[in-house]
């Protein structure tokens, strides 16, 4: 903790997600929050990031710092979460290591996909982790200005999933707890994150994958034609099998009835992952598909569906990559 007394916060990946956490941690006098910016650093160091949410109102927020680089912070943290695109884990762990303190920081991981932790584990075998999966909606519609929707939940829970996890473990868990309760979210702390992880997933590997390769929306996908249905189905119950046979047995085949309701449910929407194929900006190919399609074939899984997709979001990021020079 600083010298006052205060919760020492990085956050790292300013994008919608990014802010709309940044300003449920801002919320906490005892936080003292430091924010890494790069597209909106000028807004934000200027002008503060302004969150306008339909559930909490609009809300202008000034972090304690405001830097480029977690180097540039020059100090360890409390707390690092992440939430940027899982597009490079191993640049992140790079990147964020000046902040970590082995023995004193927690890192929380706000990410989609599957296999996120262990680059840092990798890196840090003795910290703390903890991990996050949300299902809270929100656009960046200018640099430091984000739109949230009505959606707001997130399930957290520590890595890996243990019987018995230390005290320092429980305690550091407690305290994110305390914070996102007085930052007025929605949450629900649970033992089985791996299963919530993987259920992302499957909503993430049909939905992002989908409305990206065919730019079109949910809606107007499932209703372009009588296979749009069958090959969405087939794709989440490939990743279901993925998922089982990678132990996570609490994976239900019913979760597709429940994501296909859902989607149904809701006004048409597209995905992050459509945002930045639009935007022109490489995707979040390796930890929505790539992890699932390689434990697939290290598993001797049968997996056409996934093969398929996985193989031209690939092609589609190839094209991203090569047009940034990357």
């Amino acid at each position: 903790m600083a010298a006052d007394g205060k919760i020492d916060v990085l956050l790292y990946g300013l994008g919608a997600i990014g802010s709309f956490y940044a300003f449920i941690l801002s919320r906490n006098p005892n936080v003292q929050l430091t924010v890494v910016a790069r597209s909106n650093y000028d807004a934000v160091k200027n002008t503060g990031l302004i969150v306008n949410s339909q559930n909490h109102g609009q809300h202008t927020v000034h972090p304690y710092r405001v830097v480029k680089t977690p180097a540039e912070a020059n100090q360890k943290f409390d707390y690092v979460v992440c939430a940027h695109k899982a597009i490079d884990q191993g640049s992140a762990v790079t990147a964020l290591g000046p902040a970590v303190d082995e023995d004193r920081t927690t890192i929380v991981i706000i990410q989609n996909g599957v296999g996120n932790e262990e680059p840092f584990r990798n890196a840090w075998p003795k910290v703390t982790i903890i991990t996050c999966v949300t299902w809270t909606g929100a656009t960046q519609t200018s640099p430091g200005y984000v739109e949230h929707t009505k959606s707001e939940d997130m399930q957290i829970g520590l890595f890996p999933s243990t019987i018995s996890p230390s005290e320092t473990e429980k305690t550091r868990l407690d305290t994110l707890s305390s914070l996102l309760t007085r930052g007025g979210t929605k949450f629900t702390v649970l033992d089985d994150m791996p299963r919530q992880r993987w259920e992302k997933v499957v909503w993430n590997a049909a939905w992002n994958s989908l409305t990206t390769v065919t730019l079109l929306d949910t809606q107007t996908w499932l209703k372009s034609g009588p296979e749009a249905m069958p090959v969405t189905r087939k794709l989440m119950t490939e990743v279901i099998e993925v998922g089982r046979a990678c132990g996570v047995t609490s994976l239900d085949y019913n979760l597709v009835d429940r994501l296909i309701e859902r989607i149904l449910a809701m006004p048409p929407i597209g995905s992050s992952m459509q945002t930045d194929c639009k935007a022109g900006r490489p995707l979040e190919v390796d930890v929505i598909l790539g992890y699932p399609y390689r434990k697939s074939k290290e598993l001797g899984l049968n997996t056409p569906t996934l093969d398929t997709i996985y193989a031209v979001v690939v092609g589609v990021d190839r094209r991203l990559r090569d047009a940034l020079g990357k």
